[in-house]
Order: C-alpha cells, then structure tokens, then sequence
C-alpha cells in the first residue's frame, strides 16, 4: 500500500472534479435563478480540499499498484459523494440534510436515479441540469474520464481502469494504450449523448429538457427534469428514441467500437451477450405487452404496446424512465420487470444489475451440470462464444453471486429492521444495487419518506452495485491490508 501515492490522485482527482461546478453557473446565470451562490461554494470548497490533500505530496510519482487502485476508486467515489452533495446541501431550493444530499449525490453519480425530492418541476434550472450532470459523469465513470488525463500529470491509469470498469472480462483493452482506450470510450460515449440529444430536440423537447434527457438517457440514470419522468411529454415520438438510445447505452461499449472501426453490425450479430440481451428484453417485453392487452389495463392495444415496451426496455436496462404508473399494472408484472433489472446492461455499458454476460455464464453453468448428472464422466465446458472459458472466469462468477446475493441477504434484512415492509423493503434495494431508481410500495415515487438509517444503508447499496461488488467488499478482506 501506497498513502502518499493514493494522497497525491485522490487530490488530483477532487481538483478536477471541482471544474464541473462551472456548467451549472453558468446555467444559473443564463436563466438567472438565484441558485449560483451554492455552486461557487462548491467549487472553492472541493478545488482547496484537492489541493489540501495534494499539496503535501504533489513531489510523489509512484506507478500505482493494484491495491492502490482498488482503494482510490472506493475512496474518490465516497469523496465525489460527498462534494457533489454539498450544492444541495448550501442551496435553498432545495435546501436537504446531509444524509439526503448525499443519497440524492450518490444516486446521480452512480446512475440509480432514486430521488428524495418532490417538486421536481418548481426546482432552479441549475439544479435541475446539476442532476442530471452528475448522472452523464458517473455513466461511463469519472475513473475512465481520469484515466485519459492523469497519464499526462504523470501517473499510471491501468489499475484505476481495471477497478472501475464493470464486467467479469477486465483485461481486454480496445486500444494498446490504456489513455487510448478511455478516449475511445469517451468518444463514443459522447457521440451517442450528441446524437440523443438533437433527436429529442428534433422530437419537441426544448433544448434544456433534450440535453438534460440525453444526459441522464446514455448514461442509464433515470433522472428527469420533471415528476412525471418522460410521460410528462405524453409523446410516442420521444418514448421511441428513448427506447433505442437506452438499448444502445446498455450494450458493450466495445461492441460500438469495433463495429465503427469496420463500418459493419457483423460484431453485434456475433456477439453471444449482445443476443441474450436482446433475447431477453425482447421476451420481457412480449411477455409484458401481452399482459397489458389481456388484462385491458389500457383502452387500445396501441397504447398497451407503447407503455408495456418503454417500461420493458426502461427497467430492463436499469436506466429508470416512466411513462405511467406501471408499479399499479396488474397480476405479475411488476414483481416481473424488478426482476429482470437483475440481470441489467451488458458488461463494459453504462446499465447496472448483474450484467448478461454473467447470467448467461451462470445459466450455462448451470446446464454443463445438469448434463453432468447423466453423463458423470464426460468432460463438458463452458462456452461463451464458441470458445471454452477459463475455469478460474467461472470460479470468478459464482465467487461474484454468492457476495451479491450475500450482500443484499445482509442489506435487505437491516432495511426490514428499519421498520420497511417486506415488499418496500425488497424493492428499494433491489432498485438501489441494481442502480434501477424507481421501486415498488413505499419507494414508487420517490425515497423522501423513508428513514435516514435506511437512506444510509441505500447509499451503500448504490456504491456497492455500481463498483460491483468486488471492488467495494475486497477493502473489508484482512488479506488486502496485508503488507
């Protein structure tokens, strides 16, 4: 372990993030809403804080190790937490304590797109563009962003990279050159946030509400600027370009690239995680369009279609967006479209959950034992792709399951012991890890009248899921602080 050397980036880190305080000033300015004063404050508090804690040990140029790296992301995340709640903490409208700015942060920052507040659409348009600012960073992960720059200040990013970066598959790099890499991450991932934005401008969003949507709809958050989420707009039109950018953000990012790289879909058709996701979407979708006609929960079967495949493609890739109030649909569904939140985004997007790759080598998994069972002797492999997958990869998953379900075993039982009900209970945490935003019972509109233990506990179980669960629990290992 390195102090000094974490010290130095984690300083660096806090200095660079103080610079996103700038776009909301200078919103507050445009349309002059009285809420600049907080986001100065904020700025000068987190850049005197960075060069506080970089200041001592500026002289200090260490590769990082990998230790080193795990630490500083879970370190600069809790860190990032706090400084991007302290705006609503200084701010009066809304003015929230300290455990709801910082859900309220951490919920942006993480892309979950729970909220505590009401009254979305009286607040300042600072604030407004402030949350879904911070969805847009922590979509591809403000680690990644760092990575492209810290090479430049003379610090090796590779470890960094490789605890951010979601996915069972960490090593594989797009490029030779690991800044080369969270480039063309970046690129594409502002490409597709450009390109979401003009379509929903050219679809009647106002400029504010499109760059606002693009930002929180690439980068699977959920965040809107208005109560009612994207059913405020009652549009089929935008509810449509919603659907594709967010299928588009929950594939991997990879995919996008090496399809731009050779002008072909070939990559997408040919990629086994890429299908299931589909597959899966698909069938929730079905399953759920269907339901929605039989049961008549809406008077034409257009408007059964419309709802049944926004909400399917909105949850499933834990992005969060609503167009009705699909926690009061009837029977199954629901319980169903939580359910498949689980399984998320695929592994190296901006989605959360589980990941499709990793369900789809579980359930994989899963059948190589059943033939097990009627062939004891046969020498049978796991394959993703047509090509066998490493013992140690499949080790690595069910190591990865047993602590998620581990982990939200622990958490759902404190939530229950905070006086939630099962269902309440259930729902916000699963919401909450899988980065999802919207639950069921008493979280369906919103996290505000739960209390501040159980918003603490959330807050945790928001890092957890979008750090995967390895990164964060691997610092409560004895063996990790060993020299």
């Amino acid at each position: 372990m390195q102090p000094h050397v974490i010290q130095r980036i984690l300083g660096l880190l806090l200095m660079i993030f103080s610079l996103s305080m700038a776009p909301p000033v200078a919103v507050s300015l445009l349309y002059k809403d009285g809420a600049t004063l907080p986001f100065l404050l904020s700025f000068a508090i987190t850049l005197i804080s960075g060069y506080i804690i970089w200041r001592p040990v500026r002289g200090i140029k260490k590769e990082l190790r990998i230790r080193d790296g795990f630490l500083v992301v879970v370190l600069f995340w809790a860190v990032l937490g706090i400084s991007g709640a302290l705006p609503f903490i200084l701010g009066t409208t809304p003015h929230m304590s300290l455990v709801d700015a910082l859900f309220e942060s951490l919920s942006g920052l993480t892309t979950t797109g729970a909220t505590v507040i009401t009254g979305i659409d009286q607040l300042p348009a600072s604030i407004l563009y402030y949350r879904q600012q911070l969805q847009w960073f922590g979509g591809m992960g403000i680690i990644v962003l760092a990575v492209a720059i810290l090479p430049m200040l003379g610090i090796g990013g590779m470890q960094l990279y490789r605890a951010e970066t979601p996915g069972p598959i960490k090593d594989n790099k797009l490029t030779p050159r690991i800044t080369e890499t969270a480039k063309a991450l970046w690129y594409i991932y502002l490409g597709l946030t450009i390109a979401c934005g003009l379509a929903y401008w050219l679809a009647g969003m106002s400029p504010f509400d499109a760059v606002a949507h693009s930002f929180s709809t690439v980068a699977i958050g959920g965040f809107s600027t208005h109560d009612a989420s994207l059913g405020w707009f009652n549009s089929p039109l935008i509810e449509s370009i919603a659907i594709l950018f967010m299928l588009l953000s929950g594939i991997n990012f990879s995919l996008h690239f090496i399809a731009l790289s050779r002008t072909t879909v070939r990559p997408y058709l040919q990629d086994s995680e890429f299908r299931t996701y589909i597959g899966i979407l698909g069938t929730v979708a079905l399953i759920t369009v269907l339901t929605l006609i039989l049961t008549e929960t809406f008077d034409s079967i257009g408007e059964s279609i419309r709802h049944g495949l926004f909400q399917a493609v909105s949850i499933g890739t834990t992005t969060g967006f609503t167009t009705t109030t699909h926690y009061n649909w009837p029977t199954f569904l629901p319980l169903l479209l939580l359910f498949t939140s689980f399984i998320g985004g695929c592994a190296g997007s901006t989605g959360g959950g589980m990941k499709v790759i990793r369900f789809l080598m579980l359930f994989r998994q899963g059948i190589r034992e059943i033939t097990r069972l009627i062939h004891p002797n046969a020498q049978i492999s796991v394959k993703i792709g047509n090509k066998p997958l490493p013992e140690q990869v499949i080790s690595a998953v069910w190591g990865f399951f047993s602590l998620y379900v581990a982990s939200f075993t622990i958490m759902l039982i404190l939530l229950i012991a905070t006086g939630l009900d099962q269902v309440t209970a259930f729902s916000a945490l699963a919401a909450c890890m899988n980065n999802l935003g919207p639950g069921l019972g008493g979280v369906e509109a919103h996290y505000g009248n739960i209390s501040t233990t159980a918003k603490g506990i959330l807050s945790f179980a928001m890092l957890v899921g979008r750090l995967e669960v390895f990164s964060i629990l691997v610092l409560f290992s004895p063996e990790f602080w060993k020299k």
